[in-house]
């Protein structure tokens, strides 16, 4: 599995010619100028990725974004292979200057980072997205160990449930995992939930400061040997995403 992680400033004017009509769309459409460029340079890195291992031009790779709920171009983005499956699963993720994209063969893939040192009410977050379980562990740290406490648990939990591909449709306080000073494991699952596959999971850091988690279901040739626990149950490639994206076209 490739994970890559690219940055806000590697958007250039050589960008939009990859996306295509629902993309040009949607980045269009998007009025704050850096919510804009994450949008671009994720989607630019999942195209460049997917291109090089389909052995397509990355505008020409095809990709398909449908809500499982309205039918809106607003879904996880997959690729749309008609008359055959998808060889890859990927997962894009941005937060603050980070920018994403998990790529897995043989799995269905979740990727989320969280910019450390944001300015996130954790209290108030915490009451949304840990369980009674989770959120009194949390209460019992100190004041300065709660933020990175928090942001590994949530991590964990986003990655989960983009690889499950039902996002936040699914209550995150029904998902339980692990301690953050613990093995990345899910315990517990919400009850809607009729399917529930045991996922790899594995912590991640960016720059040396952000968390990130990601999560894959299946095993395919970008899991790893079931009997192990965490990054040792995920074979992570590292790609320079910044250079992919920045080096586009110029």
């Amino acid at each position: 599995m490739q994970v890559s992680w690219a940055r806000l400033g590697d958007a250039h004017e050589g960008l939009p010619r990859l996306l295509d009509p629902v993309e040009r769309a949607r980045h269009d459409a998007t009025v704050r100028p850096e919510d804009q460029a994450r949008f671009l340079v994720g989607c630019a890195l999942s195209r460049l990725l997917l291109g090089e291992l389909l052995g397509v031009p990355p505008a020409d790779v095809p990709l398909r974004r449908v809500c499982p709920r309205c039918g809106g171009p607003h879904g996880k983005v997959r690729l749309d292979m008609p008359g055959s499956p998808a060889p890859y699963d990927f997962s894009v993720t941005h937060s603050g200057s980070v920018v994403g994209v998990a790529v897995c063969r043989g799995g269905q893939v979740g990727l989320d980072v969280e910019e450390a040192g944001s300015l996130v009410d954790v209290d108030s977050a915490a009451r949304a997205a840990l369980s009674d379980t989770e959120l009194a562990a949390l209460r019992a740290l100190s004041p300065a160990e709660r933020q990175p406490a928090f942001l590994r648990v949530w991590t964990r939990k986003e990655a989960v449930l983009k690889a499950l591909g039902v996002g936040l449709s699914v209550s995150p306080r029904e998902l339980q995992v692990s301690a953050p000073d613990l093995p990345p494991a899910v315990l517990s699952w919400p009850g809607q939930l009729t399917v529930r596959p045991e996922p790899v999971l594995a912590d991640l850091v960016v720059d040396g400061v952000h968390p990130a988690a990601v999560a894959v279901t299946g095993t395919g040739p970008g899991v790893g040997a079931r009997a192990t626990a965490g990054a040792d149950r995920v074979r992570v490639v590292p790609h320079d995403g910044s250079g992919l994206v920045a080096g586009y076209g110029r």
